[in-house]
């Protein structure tokens, strides 16, 4: 006979403790309609830029748990921390080179791998409460399932004007990670809270990414410029980005959620301080097989060796000097266009005599139009100065 929901919540609720899940909430798998029609909303704005996998359909099936799971019933939401202090380099006296900042959730091993083990072992515990025959699903973001508003009806937090979540326990330093079953289990009661008159998120942002409290327009975020966005960073958004080269904490790193203590996060999230602050130029002389053994099992992998260089030219163009002119010359010749034209427009910002020289021998060599163009506008610039 199988245990009352309240008892089986119990015993998943300890068991994801057990397994070092810093939240646990459950919530009912009933649809999500209010979500479906933010989203849709959403994509009928053209705020998730060129998130082609962001469709209606997929929105659809994402909102319609049962869909997903066919009986599904419940829904255990799992919150991993990556909080903790950030990480500074420690330079030798006479190493000034400009660094990169990567976001805090990056810096380790690839959440979707680390949450989903642990939520593999959950899962068969789940099974195992309930008996033979009971179903589970794993959610770990990559997969269409709203994490995120499981997590509001499952009572783990809300969502802040930054649309992140936000706890009492971990800010919003945290991964999350979700189970679909058929097992009933008693739901946790929603968190009843809000923002209030603060702001703070929404001004502190450097591109002006949310047109209003609760919406963001991804076209404008760090985020998806680092790492979506496969093509060209639009011109104008280059010099907000600063020295971002993955992703973007400024929203989460003035909230007023986050300003308390928190004990450290998963170890295999965290990040010696290169990696959170790597130099730009390492990052400017990494070839595929460099890239891909200091980056095949983090986040980092997502934007590939042409994005991360494409940004780490940008990042240089926006906080570098003379010194940096070297790097960005070897970039400028580098095997991919994105990258090479990225380099072009750095030189442009950095200025002198040899940035015109070295973009005008690049131009006389370069086949790729797009990226004479922007050699082009480089020049100009240059030709102002």
């Amino acid at each position: 006979m199988t245990d009352p929901p309240s008892v089986l919540a119990a015993a998943v609720e300890v068991r994801a403790a057990e397994l070092g899940f810093d939240l646990v909430g459950i919530a009912a798998a009933e649809p999500f309609d209010a979500d479906l029609q933010r989203t849709l909303e959403w994509i009928e704005q053209g705020l998730h830029g060129t998130m082609g996998w962001i469709t209606p359909e997929r929105t659809h099936l994402a909102c319609r748990p049962g869909n997903l799971l066919p009986g599904a019933r419940s829904i255990v939401v799992v919150g991993a921390s990556y909080a903790g202090p950030e990480p500074k380099p420690e330079p030798e006296p006479d190493d000034r080179r400009p660094r990169g900042t990567v976001a805090r959730y990056a810096r380790g091993a690839d959440y979707h791998d680390v949450v989903k083990a642990r939520l593999a072992d959950l899962a068969a515990a789940v099974r195992d409460l309930g008996g033979e025959g009971t179903r589970t699903r794993a959610f770990v973001d990559s997969s269409p399932l709203p994490e995120r508003a499981a997590a509001v009806r499952a009572g783990l937090g809300f969502v802040g004007k930054n649309t992140n979540l936000l706890t009492a326990r971990l800010g919003s330093w945290l991964l999350l990670g979700a189970l679909l079953t058929d097992l009933a289990l008693a739901p946790d009661p929603p968190v009843e809270r809000d923002c209030g008159r603060c702001r703070l998120c929404l001004d502190a942002c450097p591109t002006d990414a949310f047109p209003a409290p609760y919406v963001l327009d991804a076209n404008r975020c760090i985020s998806y410029l680092t790492i979506e966005l496969r093509g060209p960073i639009p011109a104008d958004l280059r010099p907000l980005m600063g020295d971002h080269v993955f992703g973007c904490d400024v929203c989460q790193d003035v909230c007023p959620w986050n300003r308390a203590e928190r004990r450290p996060g998963w170890p295999e999230f965290a990040g010696g301080p290169d990696a959170a602050r790597p130099p730009l130029a390492d990052l400017l002389a990494l070839d595929d097989a460099a890239f891909r053994e200091r980056y095949r099992r983090s986040p980092v992998w997502r934007t590939k060796r042409r994005g991360l260089l494409r940004n780490a030219a940008v990042a240089l163009g926006n906080t570098g000097g003379m010194d940096d002119l070297p790097a960005l010359a070897t970039a400028l010749r580098d095997a991919e266009p994105l990258v090479r034209a990225h380099a072009a427009w750095a030189i442009g910002r950095i200025g002198a005599h040899d940035g015109t020289s070295i973009l005008q021998s690049a131009r006389a060599d370069e086949a790729d139009a797009d990226v004479r163009a922007e050699i082009d506008l480089a020049l100009a610039s240059l030709a102002h100065d």
